[in-house]
C-alpha cells in the first residue's frame, strides 16, 4: 500500500494494463482505476473492427477489467450485450487472476448505414436490448447474473444503473478511448489503441448512509417514497470522477497513479499492489474437441471439408484442424 505524495519521488508507476486498487479515506471510497496500451491493441487489431465497433468493444474490456479484478475467488466474470442493433452482440470476459479476452459481432450493411447517417453513438449501435453481468464459479456452483436494459446513452450509463438497481452499491464509472496515429523507431506511420477507466464506490462504515433513490420510484420502507438525500462525500466523490475527461484517461505521459492524485489529493488518496492483465484466451484443443464431441454424428460429418474439420475462436481467431478420424459423437 502507498500513499500518493505530491512529488511522487521514487514512486514505482503501475504503467499500461495494470489495474491499480485504491482508497479515499477521506470519502469513504474505494476503487479502480486502469489505462490499457498493448494488451487492448492486440484484441482489437486481431479482427480489424471498424472504428465504431472497436471504441465500443474498448469501453467494454475496460469495463470488464475494472471489475473483474476485484473478484475474490477463483473464477470468471462475464459483460455480455444483446441488442437489435448493427452491433447485436459484445462479450468481454475476465478469468481470475488476469486473462482477457473480447469480441463483438455485427452486421456490416447495418453498420455501414449507421455510419452513413453519423449514428455511431454506444445506444445507436447496439440498440435495444441488455447488458448483462454474469459471475461463474465453476463446476458444481450456481451462476450468479444481473441484467439490465440498454436505455442509456453511453457504457458508463448503464453500468451506474446497474450497480443502483442490482449491486445497491452507490457508483460511478468513467470510461474513455483514444484512437492513437503516430510512427514507429522506423518512421513507418502507425495506428494504435488505447484506453482507461475509474471505477470508484461508496463504502462508509455505517451502511445507512449508502441508501439511494429507488430507479423505479416506488416507496421505502419508511414511507420516504423513495427519495433519499444523497450523502455529500459520495456527491463530492462523484463530482471528482466526473471531471475526468477521455485525455487524461488515455494519455500514457499522465498515468493512473498521477491521475489519480489529480482527482483525490487533496483527501488523501492511497494506492495498493497494481494487478497485470493480459490477453489471454481460454480456448484450447482438447476444449474444441469436448464441444464437438458432443455434437451429433450428422451434425460432425456435415463439418468435414476436405477430409477435416476446421473451428476458428471467435475470440483469440486461433484456427483448430482435427482429422475427421478424430472425433467421434458419443
Amino acid at each position: 500500500m502507498t500513499e500518493i505524495a505530491p512529488g511522487l519521488g521514487e514512486f514505482d508507476f503501475a504503467g499500461d494494463d495494470h489495474v491499480v486498487p485504491f482508497h479515499v479515506e477521506g470519502l469513504d471510497v474505494r476503487g479502480r482505476a486502469v489505462q490499457l496500451g498493448p494488451m487492448l491493441d492486440t484484441i482489437l487489431e486481431r479482427h480489424n473492427y471498424p472504428l465504431p465497433v472497436a471504441r465500443l468493444l474498448a469501453e467494454t474490456v475496460v469495463l470488464t477489467v475494472l471489475l473483474g479484478t476485484s473478484l475474490k475467488f477463483e473464477g470468471k466474470l462475464i459483460v455480455q450485450t444483446q441488442s437489435d442493433g448493427p452491433v447485436d452482440l459484445v462479450v468481454a470476459d475476465f478469468s481470475t487472476p488476469d486473462r482477457v479476452r473480447a469480441y463483438a459481432r455485427f452486421d456490416e450493411e447495418a453498420l455501414a448505414a449507421a455510419e452513413k447517417g453519423g449514428r455511431t453513438q454506444p445506444h445507436e449501435l447496439l440498440g435495444k436490448g441488455i447488458l448483462a453481468f454474469t459471475i461463474d464459479q465453476g463446476a458444481h456452483t450456481q451462476r450468479y447474473q444481473g441484467i439490465v436494459a440498454l436505455d442509456g446513452a453511453t457504457l458508463e450509463e448503464i453500468a451506474d444503473v446497474y450497480f443502483r438497481q442490482s449491486e445497491q452499491i452507490p457508483t460511478k464509472v468513467r470510461l474513455g478511448v483514444a484512437e492513437l496515429l503516430d510512427r514507429d523507431e522506423n518512421g513507418r506511420p502507425r495506428h494504435r489503441w488505447r484506453a482507461g477507466g475509474v471505477v470508484a464506490q461508496f463504502l462508509p462504515e455505517a451502511p445507512e448512509r449508502m441508501r439511494q433513490p429507488d430507479l423505479h420510484g416506488g416507496d421505502g420502507d419508511d414511507g420516504s417514497n423513495g427519495i433519499f438525500e444523497e450523502d455529500d462525500l459520495w456527491t463530492e466523490a462523484k463530482v471528482m470522477v466526473e471531471t475526468v475527461d477521455t485525455d487524461e484517461l488515455t494519455d500514457p505521459t499522465v498515468g493512473t497513479e498521477r491521475l489519480l492524485y489529480r482527482l483525490f489529493h487533496e483527501r488523501g488518496v492511497r494506492v495498493y499492489q497494481p494487478q497485470a492483465v493480459y490477453d489471454r484466451c481460454s480456448c484450447s484443443r482438447d476444449k474444441i474437441r469436448n464441444v464437438l464431441e458432443g455434437l451429433s454424428q450428422e451434425d460432425i460429418d456435415s463439418s468435414i471439408e476436405d477430409g477435416l474439420i476446421k473451428v476458428t475462436c471467435e475470440f483469440c481467431s486461433t484456427t483448430y484442424r482435427f482429422e475427421a478420424t478424430e472425433v467421434r459423437s458419443h
